[in-house]
């Protein structure tokens, strides 16, 4: 095929793969929903029985989930996990089809790199999912995938095109996806971080003498939680330090002869490793779990995000040279 017929396919599998996507995010809503709905029911019901003059019997009073609303919660969570794979399966094309179309590895600019972060994303929760049982995090990866590719579409579209100079060098594939794969992993532990948090108030609540609403039930404990965020984020560490710290600069010698030169980009790179760097440290020498660790993952997070979204889009520096 030619390249403008590579870009055609490319640019016909990147919507409907977001498409697909939405569909997947509107499958495990419904999968939440149910279960805030079971428990509302739930908690209707127990108010009857204990306002009854009778007595009931204990196991009629505690019955959080009907066997029917959880079949229906599985169901809606087995569709959003199929529709995820799907949904990559066409992502992955639109993003090797895009490279092909440019001749090129697929990300010289802000658009190909947003499709293909978002395709790391999708990896990394794919990948976790099969040895984690990860789909419980479904709803929020396929929100962030869904938006970015969104934005990608809407706002970010570049025609597929040469790479200016500074671009030509083997260390460009080594350095983006280092920082690409390493990104989609800070994503999927900011995620688990943010639900860990959900879950530990929800069993403090219980704790309290109040109800969890079934969809957290589904959850893993808090401190399970707690582990799958370290063990994401450890893996994402060394990744992001030998990509942006040791490739980065190296590329940065050879297309404008120095290592480092405090670019905005730069910068905020090495912050993203200091945040990163203090939660790993913290959990090694201070012991510190749970909800203080949660928090400094989440403030990573938000920092790789401006780091990657508000860095290229408002600041204007040597990394402005791939545009938007």
């Amino acid at each position: 095929m030619s390249p403008e017929t590579y870009a055609q396919v490319s640019n016909l599998l990147i919507p409907t793969a977001t498409v697909i996507y939405v569909l997947a995010l509107i499958s495990h809503a419904m999968e939440w929903a149910l279960g805030r709905a079971s428990v509302a029911k739930a908690e209707v019901k127990e108010e009857v029985l204990v306002g009854s003059a009778g007595e009931q019997p204990a196991a009629e009073a505690d019955e959080p989930v009907a066997p029917a609303a959880s079949e229906r919660m599985d169901a809606a969570s087995r569709i959003g996990l199929l529709l995820t794979w799907l949904g990559f399966v066409l992502h992955l094309g639109g993003v090797v089809t895009r490279g092909l179309a440019a001749g090129r590895v697929p990300w010289g600019n802000m658009y190909e790199f947003s499709i293909t972060a978002s395709l790391a994303v999708a990896i990394v929760y794919l990948i976790f999912v099969s040895k984690y049982k990860l789909q419980w995090l479904g709803l929020g990866v396929t929100f962030v995938i869904a938006a970015v590719l969104g934005l990608a579409s809407l706002a970010l579209y570049t025609p597929a095109g040469p790479l200016v100079p500074a671009l030509h060098s083997y260390w460009l594939v080594i350095h983006v996806s280092s920082a690409a794969i390493s990104g989609g992993a800070f994503t999927v532990g900011g995620l688990v971080s943010v639900l860990y948090l959900v879950k530990a108030r929800a069993e403090r609540k219980v704790l309290a003498g109040g109800t969890m609403s079934a969809s957290l039930r589904r959850l893993p404990s808090a401190e399970a939680m707690d582990g799958t965020a370290y063990k994401v984020l450890a893996f994402a560490f060394p990744l992001w330090t030998f990509g942006v710290l040791v490739a980065g600069p190296i590329w940065a010698e050879h297309a404008w002869g120095r290592y480092w030169g405090w670019d905005p980009k730069e910068v905020w790179s090495l912050v993203t490793w200091v945040v990163y760097a203090a939660y790993l440290h913290a959990r090694a020498t201070a012991g510190w779990r749970g909800r203080r660790a949660a928090t400094i993952a989440i403030v990573g997070w938000f920092v790789f995000i401006f780091n990657f979204v508000g860095v290229n889009l408002l600041v204007s520096g040597l990394h402005s040279y791939a545009g938007v």
